[in-house]
């Protein structure tokens, strides 16, 4: 018996051209062969109609790409109907890619132009040489951010290059002006040397108000993070790590407030020890947990245990006062809340019926989770998962426009632990008590006082 398809999604979105018989009566047969084959028509668009054919144009929404020829097949079969072309919408909107550059002054005359560039601007330049600190006000460096990346980490693919990844940092850069009006560059650097990546970042800074570090694999992560922060006199933040943190930590505050739990009583178990995982951890230490035990693939941390990298060392020192060992079910008997940040698969849906009661369980791996949500639904009280087609999508958009628009509005020359707080508090906050329940712990990313309450929480606005 063959798996269930998993649902249809705009990421496979499709467009058939079609050249059909003169008979508009095939364009109901197409929207019929597509949903028996599972697809879903989202729009259907007569181009061009003559006493010879139809052109039509098809577009449906498939679940993966061998699902999508399926579709495809299935309306080329169809009497009358000749598939001409198809297209890739996802593909179609990257041609060219997502951002450009455009001016905010007018060049109209010699007369913009003589202010904009030479003479005018020689003025402002030999201001700043005297006023160093005039840059951020007179330059686009007070609304600027680097988006950093060796293309080591990308999503769920891993480690696949400067250039693969570059998409991802383009659409990153779109985010950031989407949601917070901050003009970002995607820098995709052509090393996984962490003293070059460092040096090459050093280099760029001065243009810079802040810089995000982005897909960069552990550990290496966390040395060039630290690094930077320790050299350069701009904030500089790696999302994988605490925009993910900050919003586990104020979808978690929400799913609490629904069970009825306090922070500071309830006993975790995060699958995953690498970025994002230390930085849940670390931060949910500083928000009040008492009782967390890390799982990697390695079991459950301990300090002696073997084969730790000395960032896992520290995080086990740090974490698990039960000294708790052993598999994950073992971990996970007794604990309230489950967060994975690790691998698809590991956690099957009938062990959290020996957690506590009302059982939390975040399931965030990319593109596959830990356990399948609707599973893990007939068990837990509350789930989350870094999923669009559920609810409570755990998604650092939530987070990372707010907190640059916050440090870059403050001029802040560093982020700090109880700025990542404020943040989470911030979050959670936009969700109000008559909003609250156990399918929706977290606001949409779309929610217009999401970057503004972010942004004012990192300045510490009052």
């Amino acid at each position: 018996m063959s798996s269930p398809r998993t649902a249809t999604t705009s990421s496979y979105s499709i467009t058939m051209r079609l050249h059909t018989v003169p008979d508009h009566a095939v364009v109901g047969a197409v929207a019929t062969a597509i949903a028996a084959q599972g697809g879903i028509v989202t729009a259907i668009d007569v181009t061009e109609s003559s006493h010879v054919r139809l052109v039509v144009d098809v577009t449906c929404s498939a679940s993966d790409a061998d699902h999508a020829k399926e579709l495809e097949k299935a309306v080329d079969a169809i009497e009358g109907v000749e598939v001409y072309r198809t297209s890739d919408r996802t593909f179609l909107l990257h041609i060219g890619g997502k951002i450009e550059v455009s001016s905010k002054v007018p060049l109209r005359n010699r007369d913009d132009l003589s202010m904009a560039y030479t003479p005018g601007v020689g003025r402002v330049s030999k201001a700043l040489a005297e006023n160093p600190e005039d840059v951020r006000r007179l330059t686009i460096k007070g609304n600027s951010v680097a988006v950093v990346t060796d293309g080591s980490a990308v999503l769920g693919l891993g480690n696949i290059g400067p250039g693969a990844a570059l998409p991802v940092m383009e659409g990153k850069a779109a985010l950031f002006k989407r949601f917070a009006d901050i003009d970002a560059w995607p820098i995709c650097l052509d090393t996984q040397d962490t003293d070059e990546i460092v040096r090459a970042v050093e280099l760029i800074a001065p243009g810079f108000g802040g810089i995000n570090l982005e897909d960069i694999a552990a550990p290496r992560c966390f040395e060039i993070e630290r690094r930077l922060r320790e050299s350069l006199d701009i904030p500089v933040f790696h999302d994988d790590q605490h925009g993910t943190a900050i919003v586990v930590l104020a979808a978690l505050t929400n799913a609490l407030r629904v069970v009825g739990k306090q922070l500071s009583e309830v006993r975790l178990v995060v699958s995953g020890a690498g970025a994002a995982g230390t930085a849940i951890v670390t931060l949910l230490l500083a928000a009040g947990v008492q009782d967390v035990v890390v799982f990697d693939r390695l079991g459950c941390l301990v300090p002696d245990l073997e084969g730790l990298s000395p960032a896992q060392v520290e995080l086990a020192r740090a974490t698990n006062p039960r000294g708790v060992t052993g598999d994950l079910r073992t971990a996970l008997a007794g604990a309230d809340v489950f967060i994975g940040v690790s691998a698809p698969g590991v956690l099957q849906a009938e062990w959290i019926q020996d957690m506590a009661t009302d059982p939390v369980v975040f399931a965030l791996a990319n593109p596959d989770p830990e356990v399948d949500p609707a599973e893990a639904g007939k068990y837990a009280a509350v789930v989350a998962s870094g999923r669009s087609d559920y609810p409570n999508q755990i998604n650092n958009v939530l987070a990372f426009p707010g907190v640059f628009r916050g440090l870059l509005d403050a001029r802040a020359t560093d982020v700090s632990i109880e700025m990542l707080l404020r943040a989470a508090e911030a979050i959670a906050l936009v969700v109000t008590d008559d909003e609250l329940n156990a399918s929706f712990i977290i606001p949409t990313v779309f929610h217009p006082d999401v970057p503004k309450a972010v942004a004012a929480a990192i300045r510490g606005d009052r």
